[in-house]
């Protein structure tokens, strides 16, 4: 049964590695910028979708996904997005977020600034 386990975490990593990209470094709290491809017809092009990562799920697995919320017009959009996924182009983290919880449910309550997530400030040692 472990070698199963090994085999499924090599093709695991090494489709991880294969999309070079893909930055796998955030966390909930962060907001991410997600560059995704999409086909209208024979027509293709990259749409982004900027928000808040609520939550990853089964991190390290081949069914790992991440929530992503953005607010648009008033309206709030969550999208779920796979790690690995031929559509996504690249994900790009534009802020560090300070939470200390893994899943960011309680955002959903919440509208304004009230919704905000606090930013990290990563200090540079000596």
């Amino acid at each position: 049964m472990s070698d199963l386990i090994k085999l499924i975490e090599a093709e695991y990593l090494s489709k991880v590695q294969e999309n070079e990209k893909i930055d796998l470094s955030f966390k909930a709290g962060d907001n991410v910028n997600v560059y995704v491809n999409i086909k209208e017809g024979n027509k293709e092009r990259t749409q982004l979708f900027a928000g808040t990562v609520i939550q990853r799920k089964n991190p390290n697995t081949n069914g790992e996904t991440f929530t992503v919320r953005k607010i648009s017009n008033g309206i709030a959009v969550e999208r779920i997005f796979p790690v690995i996924c031929s559509s996504i182009e690249k994900i790009e983290v534009t802020r560090r977020g300070k939470v200390r919880r893994a899943r960011l449910y309680y955002l959903r309550d919440r509208m304004g600034k009230s919704a905000r997530v606090k930013e990290k400030i990563v200090r540079k040692s000596k």
